[in-house]
């Protein structure tokens, strides 16, 4: 991997390893600590097994691989919604994330009261937000419903009201998570050719997906996560081909 200058990268991993505790059952009577000895334990399963990787400002990379492979550990790493148990990030630019379907939204709010919200928790001033209103609406395509509680929503409207803030709070980085398998055709390709044309303005993207047809359509390079491992970095055709292949 070519190394990059600072003020080049968008992104810098440096030797992460992210371990989970996952805890046995814990027995509540003395006769199950007797039957089950051993389910006070832990074992410690390594997620993450000492990343390194590169990604410049203006590039759109697809990370790859089978389910616990650890792709959406690592957008979470690079968000700081976890930390590693070693090892670093950087980030170079303002950060905004498609993570999780209606995090920072609240419940009880409408949509609308919920983009004010979600776009200052990004940094927006109310000013800004009023300016950018009508288009966050626009793209959401929720009309009438933008004044319902997001409670009622189903979670396609969730995500189409998500990603209309998300790509509307002047981020120089976008991570973006199997969002994009929620809701109809018609909208997902809506946000793909909008997330192409956010490419084009020289955003940076890192964009998780089991969609390959997404991935070599938005992306020009792919990383295969194996076992909490890179097992390929390079053009997204090469690595995607690849990775078809053994999965086939």
């Amino acid at each position: 991997m070519k190394k990059q200058s600072n003020n080049k990268l968008a992104i810098k991993v440096s030797h992460v390893t992210k371990n989970f505790n996952v805890y046995y059952d814990k027995a509540n009577t003395l006769k199950e600590r007797m039957i089950f000895f051993n389910r006070n334990q832990k074992e410690v399963r390594k997620v993450l097994n000492d990343i390194n990787l590169e990604i410049s400002k203006g590039e759109t990379v697809a990370l790859i691989g089978v389910n616990g492979s650890g792709k959406s550990t690592l957008l979470k790493l690079m968000t700081k919604i976890i930390y590693p148990n070693s090892g670093n990030i950087k980030i170079h630019g303002k950060l905004t994330s498609l993570l999780e379907l209606g995090a920072g939204f609240h419940p009880d709010f409408s949509g609308r009261e919920n983009i004010y919200f979600n776009a200052s928790i990004f940094g927006l001033t109310k000013a800004q937000i009023d300016k950018r209103l009508d288009d966050i609406i626009a793209f959401s395509e929720l009309g009438d419903y933008i004044d319902n509680p997001i409670r009622t929503y189903s979670s396609g409207m969730y995500m189409r009201l998500a990603f209309a803030v998300a790509i509307n709070v002047d981020a120089d980085i976008l991570l973006i998570d199997e969002v994009l398998a929620v809701g109809d055709q018609h909208f997902q390709e809506k946000c793909l050719n909008k997330m192409k044309e956010l490419k084009k303005e020289g955003k940076t993207m890192v964009f998780v997906s089991h969609s390959m047809d997404a991935v070599k359509f938005l992306c020009d390079r792919a990383i295969w996560l194996y076992e909490g491992q890179i097992r390929e970095d390079g053009s997204t055709e090469k690595v995607v081909s690849d990775y078809l292949k053994v999965c086939s």
